[in-house]
């Protein structure tokens, strides 16, 4: 596949960029004071949380950074967990999916169970995904995540700001940046980033369940491409983390 770099395709500070920079570090400043020794960054390794990530060790902000290893993770993506503590000296915590569940699941539905059916897929991202995401969460207060409005229209009326179905606050520094302010701010301060995003991954999940995309596609195309209708969500923005564990435990 063709490559270019992604800098170079989507650079673009739109009007009121340094504002925005500002004010996503005013915010995690703010969390980081309001809750002390109990917040943490839920990264993706995608671009926005490299953002993020970058801020936090910039401002020098006691908050932990944090990652789901699903065990189906692109080797470039993983490759950006040293390249943090390279860059930043940072210590990425990584959570991974019970090793008993995961082989039970595979043996009951095979490996690829998550192109049988809708419902497998969630049960498949519930098991690798939500229920590390609580175990990621327990004993802390607050979380950061990566969502921007332009992401997708289910995304579009993210908030800055709001508490989750577990009474955490959830933080959202970027919800307003555009694609273009995410870039600009990642080739300003050189910001190690996924490989991938140079071979046209806007947004990367599991390598199974991610494909680059066209020109003209929807940003999140590229993710479980075979599903015809819903919204493309794994779960971990869209319900309460205690729900979806009961329904991996089902």
């Amino acid at each position: 596949m063709d490559t270019a770099k992604a800098t170079a395709l989507h650079a673009r500070a739109s009007a009121g960029f340094e504002e925005r920079v500002a004010s996503a570090r005013r915010r995690l400043a703010r969390a980081a004071d309001a809750h002390p020794d109990a917040i943490v960054q839920a990264s993706s390794l995608g671009a926005e949380d490299q953002v993020i990530t970058d801020l936090i060790a910039r401002d020098r902000l006691p908050i932990a950074v944090a990652t789901l290893d699903t065990g189906k993770l692109h080797v470039e993506t993983l490759a950006l967990i040293d390249a943090i503590r390279a860059r930043y000296g940072s210590f990425v915590e990584r959570y991974q999916p019970v090793h008993e569940a995961v082989v039970a699941f595979v043996g009951r539905h095979g490996n690829d169970a998550m192109r049988t059916s809708v419902e497998l897929r969630k049960a498949c991202c519930a098991l690798r995904k939500v229920e590390p995401l609580g175990r990621m969460l327990a004993g802390r207060s607050a979380w950061i995540t990566g969502l921007r409005r332009e992401q997708s229209a289910d995304r579009a009326a993210v908030d800055f700001e709001s508490i989750d179905g577990e009474g955490r606050l959830k933080l959202s520094p970027l919800a307003d940046w555009t694609w273009g302010d995410v870039w600009h701010y990642i080739q300003l301060h050189d910001v190690p980033y996924n490989a991938l995003h140079d071979q046209f991954y806007p947004s990367i999940g599991c390598a199974p369940c991610t494909r680059a995309i066209a020109l003209g596609e929807d940003f999140r195309a590229g993710r479980w491409w075979w599903e015809q209708d819903g919204a493309k969500e794994c779960g971990l923005h869209v319900a309460p983390v205690s729900a979806l564990r009961e329904a991996v435990a089902s």
